[in-house]
């Protein structure tokens, strides 16, 4: 949320920054070591961020409405918390991946690809402008990354069972409908416009997502909530951290509004 004055932090302090979400430890691990001269620079074309889809992935459209927060947060692959198994079940998740892959790696939101990946055995990908393309795979066990920060530069044994690619068989890959996760669409707007306008995307799916898990609103209105948040607040600079909790408090309370004024 507050991407720009991390980043300079670190640029500051000349800190080398590791990665501990799956999928951009694993961006990370295919990057080499110099990417921060730039992605050009080095001949990365774009970075391929992989969803496992969550559990609405081939639910017909017209049972989303009538969905529960119990299927919501039954993730597929996954043991998370409730709140990031609904934003994983409407993508918002990989949606604010997208924008902390921005900061992270210097990349413009065009430059980064999300692609579902239902295995999630691919943590995600790096395509060069040679046709080469880097991927990191493992299980899905989040001591791969942990274990990955630890140690880096060196590998130690993280615990995790060695891949076994003829137990997984198959590898299967789809591009996201919008239409079905529209969050990812509307992270992926905020991420072009930047400034203010993750915070707020953040703020409003916080507060439409605990509504949601309240049974206060249907899991559809959750973008709706976020979207309409968005199209009322215009975009501001944000030059300080003040700024930035501005901006959240000014989502929290037209987020808040959309409930009262639908009586939820």
């Amino acid at each position: 949320m507050s991407g720009a004055l991390f980043m300079q932090a670190v640029r500051k302090s000349g800190s080398v920054l590791l990665p501990i979400d799956s999928e951009h430890n694993a961006i990370f691990q295919c990057m080499p070591q110099d990417f921060a001269r730039g992605l050009g620079a080095v001949g990365v074309r774009r970075i391929l961020l992989t969803a496992s889809g969550g559990p609405f992935r081939q639910t017909p459209m017209a049972e989303l409405a009538h969905v529960s927060p119990e299927q919501a947060c039954a993730h597929p692959n996954w043991s998370m918390g409730r709140k990031i198994s609904v934003d994983s079940a409407s993508m918002m998740n990989k949606g604010l991946e997208l924008i902390e892959a921005c900061w992270l790696f210097d990349a413009k939101p065009s430059q980064v690809e999300v692609v579902i990946h239902p295995q999630s055995v691919i943590h995600s990908l790096v395509d060069y402008i040679d046709g080469s393309v880097l991927a990191q795979l493992g299980n899905p066990d989040m001591r791969t990354p942990i274990a990955n920060a630890l140690a880096w530069p060196e590998r130690i044994d993280s615990g995790v069972p060695p891949l076994d690619l003829f137990a997984i068989a198959r590898l299967d890959f789809q591009a996201p409908d919008e239409e079905r996760f529209p969050c990812l669409r509307l992270a992926r707007q905020a991420a072009e416009a930047g400034n203010s306008a993750p915070a707020m995307l953040n703020a409003a799916n916080e507060v439409a997502v605990a509504a949601f898990l309240d049974g206060r609103v249907r899991y559809p209105e959750i973008a709706s909530i976020i979207e309409e948040t968005l199209n009322l607040e215009p975009v501001v600079a944000l030059d300080d951290l003040e700024a930035v909790f501005t901006a959240d408090a000014k989502a929290r309370v037209l987020a808040e509004q959309w409930l009262s004024r639908h009586g939820r």
